[in-house]
Parts: structure tokens; C-alpha cells; sequence
């Protein structure tokens, strides 16, 4: 269709209107500084690059996707445990263990004092805090530390869990030697863990601590065991209580107490229970009770309502190079008994103070802990070989082990020094310069207190010296050396003068805590 002369007009008059309008637009934006796209009306339709600037290698996304799934495979199973304790006067208890290398220690996440009492000095539930349970059967079992639940009053225990149902839990059982607790609520088909064992934990592997901290639920940290097999810290006040904890530098703090340390599998290796730090906050490194002693105290807590314990009845330390030189080792291995309780299974098998315990059962033991998890494992009326070193020999003893009721049996006097013949010069005190310590006749008050017929008392131990450093204290009764009965100072005088220099001399000695073994030194002469 052709059009005609005045359409043909319009268009041309249209098409220069519509230019013109452009050239304005244009010529206002550059006149005001506004950009085109808003005079249009329109927004700015992306920011930021179009795709990461580095790509992610394979092998690297698979590490976090293990993570991922880990931490949520795992975080159904992990429960909040809110305790409130009876009242009892005094300030909340801290809800997290931790302890300071460095000596020091504190309580922290207390309320202000008598927060328990109101305004009208009424006294009221204390709030004990926040910790961590992880779920062991699918009717409702959970473990935790015992100090987490430790205090609380019959109906004081909430449980929260991840899918933020609550129930109130009961205790089922207490075991204050490993920490270990289990309690109970009443649910059904809940989500269990997965319980490995000591040969799923291995030093440098990838863990996840999943707990609670601080009050944040549900909080998952990650890191590797650091170490393994970690005791002798004084977690555990009790003579008889088992520290062999897995280290993790997963970062832990309070409330993560009873959480759960997983392997990237979802496997639980551990309860979380301590700190190192002398703050009361995460400062490195972490500890947990390894999974073998959390089965096989659950299990016990859950059929018997208690842990059915069997025990030697010694107490012990690691060996360490003077000790071994003193007792003749070839080298440094095994743990020394300190003390031999009375009517034990040790003292009926003839096993005595300064032996050296090398093995159990053909398992070498060179630390405290490794023993008490070895037998930890076995119950009252098993019998096991103890493989003993004394006196230059090694030989085996047959100890029938025996059930532990929970208190501690008195230490045996039955091997103290018998009266003898009064040595000579018994009356001087004697004082040894080189190794530091002083020691007199055996008073009245010594002999009452530690109930002791013979010995010698020390009287004094210089700060630094070989004496102090090795564990030797003021108010000791020295009982033997070497084996030998020392009935007066210039007995011990005469014993340790037939030494030579770099000799070690091995003191017998007995204090309010029990007895243990003091290895000696005696300095070598300068040139």
C-alpha cells in the first residue's frame, strides 16, 4: 500500500519529534549528572562478579561437603540439658570442668551471690546452667558428665532437643570416677549415635565437637585430635579417678560439657567434659572421655544403676628416667605402686609398694591411666597377669580382681619397718646438702598421725633442690630406702653415703595422702 503525501509527512514530522526528544534526554543527563538508566527509570540489575573467582578443586569440596554432612547427620543426636539444683546457700557451680595448666583455677558463669534468695530473703531452686547430653538408645537413654547433672533436684533436669521438643529427664546413674552420667525421657523413636571404638581414634584425624556453648544451641566447631591417652591433670580429685582423655583443638567452651566429638563419619568417639585455659574459656585445647569407657559405664549405669568396678587396689605413677636408674631398668617403661591398700586384691597377690607394674595381660602399660582403663574393662572376679619388676627381676602375678564399693580401703601398715635395734646417733638430726632435705627422729605427732611405728620424719626441704623437685614435702615419714627399713637418720645417713655420685636412692615415704615412691638423684661431683 503506497501512502500518500501528507502520511508521509507525518511520519517524517513524527520520527524527527522522537530524535528530538533523545537528544534532550541525553542533553539534560549530561547536564545534571543523572544517569540515562534513571531518568528511564530504571535500577541497577546486578552487583558484585558473575561467578567466584577461584574454583574449587574436587578433592577440596568433598572435604566440606564431609563436614556438612557430618554436622548434620549428627546434630539430631546431640541434646540442651538445663539443670536447677536445690538450694544450699552458696553461689551456682560452674557448669563446665576446665582446669589451668598454669595452677590457677576458677568458677565461671556464676550469677551474682544470693541471686538463689529473693527480695525477701526467701530461698528458691538455684539454676545450675547449661550443658550438653548426647542420645545413646532411641527410647530416651542420654549420656552427659556427671558434674553436669551433680546438684540437681528430682524434677531440675530439661532436655531440649534439636528439633526443640522438651521433656524432663530423671537420673539413671552416677559415676564420679569417669564423669559419666545417664538419664532418661520419655520418647520414642529419637535419633541414636553411632558409638565407635579406641581404634576409631586415631592422633591428626578430623573431628567435630557438637554441643551447646555459652548458650548458643546447637553449635558444631571443628579440629583433629591433637593427642590421645592424656591423664595425671587432676581433673578428677578422687585417688582412684580415670583421666584418659582424647585432646582436640576443636574449639569447646562452657555448656559443652556432655557434648558429644565426632569423626566425619558421624562416629562418636567421645564426650566432651574439659578445658585447658587459664581464663575459663577456649584457649586450644579441649578433652573428652574416649567412647570405650563411656559404653562400658553407660551400659553398667543402665542395667545395674551403678558401675560394677573392678580394682587392684594400688596406687600408681609413671616411671621416669631416675626411677628407672634407681630400680635398674633397662629402660623407662612401666608404673611404679606407691601404695598397696589393705585386704586388696594387690596386697592378697603379694604386689608391693615400689614395684613396677610392666604389662597387663601382655598389654605394656606406661602410664596411670592406661592401667585404670585397662582394667576398667574388666569386671570383678576376672583374673589378670600383672608382669612386676623388682628388685633386678621381672616376674608375674596372678591378681584376682575384686568389686569396689565406692569407698576407699585404709592404706596396709601391715609392711612398716618392724622395731629393730636402735641404730646409733638415732636421736641427731641429719641434714643432706646436696639433695636438700632434712630429716629427725620420728615424733609422737607423726607417728599418731599416719599411724606409724618406725621411720624418719623430714623436717625440712629446700625450695629448688633435688628433694623438692622430685615431690618430697615437710611432716613425710621416710619408711624405707632401697628396700630397707630406716629407723633413724643416721641410718638413712649411712644408706645413702654407700652410694655414688649419679647413683639414685628410692625413698619409701608416707604422708596424710597415702604413701608414694621418691626417686633421688645424687648429684655428680664437678670437675
Amino acid at each position: 500500500m503506497r501512502l500518500s503525501e501528507k502520511q508521509r509527512s507525518a511520519l517524517r514530522a513524527g520520527a524527527l519529534v522522537a530524535i528530538g526528544l533523545i537528544v534532550g534526554v541525553f542533553f539534560v543527563a549530561e547536564l545534571t549528572n543523572i544517569p540515562v538508566s534513571k531518568l528511564f527509570g530504571q535500577g541497577i540489575r546486578q552487583i558484585g562478579a558473575k561467578q567466584p573467582p577461584v574454583k574449587m578443586p574436587d578433592n577440596v569440596r568433598a572435604i566440606n561437603d564431609a563436614f556438612i554432612a557430618a554436622a548434620n547427620a549428627v546434630s539430631p543426636t546431640v541434646v540442651s540439658i538445663e539443670v536447677t539444683g536445690e538450694d544450699s546457700g552458696s553461689d551456682v557451680e560452674d557448669f563446665f570442668r576446665f582446669f589451668s595448666p598454669w595452677g590457677d583455677e576458677d568458677e565461671f558463669f556464676s550469677p551474682p551471690r544470693n541471686r538463689n534468695r529473693d527480695r525477701n530473703n526467701r530461698s528458691r531452686p538455684r539454676p545450675l546452667g547449661q550443658g550438653s547430653g548426647v542420645i545413646i538408645t532411641s527410647d530416651g537413654y542420654i549420656v552427659t558428665n556427671n558434674h553436669v547433672i551433680r546438684g540437681a533436684k528430682p524434677d531440675g533436669i530439661k532436655v531440649t532437643l534439636n528439633d526443640k521438643r522438651e521433656f524432663t529427664a530423671k537420673i539413671i546413674g552416677q559415676d564420679s570416677l569417669t564423669d559419666i552420667a545417664v538419664i532418661k525421657i520419655e520418647a520414642k523413636d529419637l535419633p541414636t549415635a553411632y558409638l565407635g571404638t579406641a581404634d576409631d581414634i586415631k592422633i591428626g584425624q578430623w573431628v567435630i565437637a557438637v554441643g551447646n556453648p555459652l548458650g548458643l544451641r546447637s553449635t558444631i566447631t571443628a579440629g583433629i585430635v591433637s593427642a590421645v591417652g592424656r591423664g595425671g591433670m587432676g581433673l578428677n580429685r578422687d585417688p582412684f579417678g580415670i583421666e584418659n582423655y582424647i585432646q582436640t583443638d576443636a574449639a569447646i567452651n562452657p555448656g559443652n560439657s556432655g557434648g558429644g566429638l565426632f569423626t566425619l563419619d558421624g562416629t562418636l568417639i567421645g564426650i566432651n567434659t574439659a578445658i585447658a585455659s587459664g581464663t575459663g574459656f577456649y584457649a586450644g585445647y579441649g578433652f573428652a572421655i574416649p567412647v570405650d569407657i563411656v559404653r562400658t559405664v553407660a551400659l553398667d549405669l543402665i542395667n545395674y544403676g551403678k558401675v560394677n568396678r573392678a580394682y587392684i587396689g594400688v596406687t600408681i605413677r609413671a616411671v621416669d628416667e631416675t626411677d628407672a636408674k634407681g630400680a635398674g631398668l633397662p629402660k623407662v617403661q612401666g608404673v611404679m605402686v606407691q601404695d598397696v591398700l589393705k585386704n586388696s586384691p594387690a596386697a592378697k597377690a603379694d604386689i608391693q609398694t615400689g614395684d613396677i607394674i610392666l604389662d597387663l595381660d601382655g598389654t605394656a602399660v606406661n602410664s596411670p591411666n592406661q592401667l585404670q582403663t585397662l582394667i576398667l574393662e574388666r569386671r570383678p572376679g576376672d583374673r589378670v597377669k600383672l608382669r612386676i619388676w623388682r628388685d633386678g627381676k621381672t616376674f608375674t602375678k596372678d591378681v584376682t580382681l575384686e568389686a569396689r564399693d565406692g569407698s576407699v580401703a585404709r592404706a596396709d601398715n601391715s609392711d612398716e619397718p618392724v622395731p629393730g635395734k636402735t641404730s646409733p646417733k638415732s636421736n641427731e638430726p641429719v641434714t643432706f646438702d646436696d639433695l636438700g632435705f632434712t630429716v629427725a627422729p620420728l615424733s609422737a605427732d607423726a607417728k599418731s598421725k599416719l599411724d606409724v611405728t618406725d621411720g624418719v620424719e623430714v623436717t625440712n626441704v629446700e625450695r629448688y633442690s633435688e628433694a623438692s623437685l622430685r615431690g618430697l614435702t615437710p611432716n613425710a615419714v621416710i619408711l624405707r630406702a632401697d628396700r630397707k627399713p630406716v629407723r633413724s637418720p643416721e641410718e638413712l645417713r649411712s644408706l645413702i653415703a654407700a652410694k655414688k655420685p649419679g647413683d639414685v636412692v628410692m625413698l619409701e615415704v608416707k604422708t596424710e595422702r597415702g604413701k608414694q615412691i621418691v626417686s633421688l638423684r645424687l648429684p655428680t661431683k664437678a670437675n
